[in-house]
């Protein structure tokens, strides 16, 4: 089944800051990032068309002519729990348990948070899902974090991987899964 999974644009939140699961600001530059992504979108008609609920998602799903995208939570970001909005840097400096997670997020939860394996345990329930559904191919508005988990699901990256290459914002990746 053909699945096309879209990043949402830049956000207005400094580099280097935490920012995972809480619903943060779009950048000045949504406009035309949105639009250099809807020109990227394959030319397909899509069965079902899905969004994360965070307004990064949502707003991009909108612009690109999906207002009524449906809501999906299983599509929401990686949470950091404990960790959002802070500095990776003062995480490091300041919190001992920061660089133990980061050796071992697959398996391991941040602090009142996810680890990688039920964001990608999260996905795979929605691709199994859509499966079950069948029909033609399906869209979904999203996040690095979640892009990262279908390219994991589909063998196309390895787990021990992902923090280290999640695609850019803006990405449009088809993947058959």
């Amino acid at each position: 089944m053909t699945f096309v999974f879209i990043r949402h644009t830049s956000v207005a939140v400094p580099r280097g800051i935490c920012y995972g699961s809480t619903d943060v600001e779009l950048a000045e530059t949504f406009i035309e990032e949105a639009a250099a992504v809807r020109q990227r979108l394959p030319l397909l008609h899509f069965d079902r068309v899905y969004t994360s609920p965070l307004n990064r998602s949502v707003a991009l799903a909108a612009y690109c002519g999906f207002p009524d995208a449906v809501r999906d939570e299983r599509l929401r970001e990686f949470d950091f729990g404990e960790w959002e909005m802070q500095s990776y840097d003062e995480l490091y400096q300041n919190d001992p348990r920061f660089a133990d997670w980061c050796d071992h997020y697959i398996d391991r939860h941040a602090p009142a948070g996810d680890s990688f394996r039920s964001l990608i345990e999260r996905v795979n329930q929605f691709v199994k899902e859509q499966q079950q559904m069948g029909g033609g191919p399906v869209a979904c508005f999203c996040h690095g974090g979640v892009l990262a988990a279908a390219l994991i699901l589909s063998g196309e990256l390895a787990p021990e991987k992902a923090m280290q290459q999640v695609p850019p914002y803006g990405s449009v990746i088809q993947l058959s899964l």
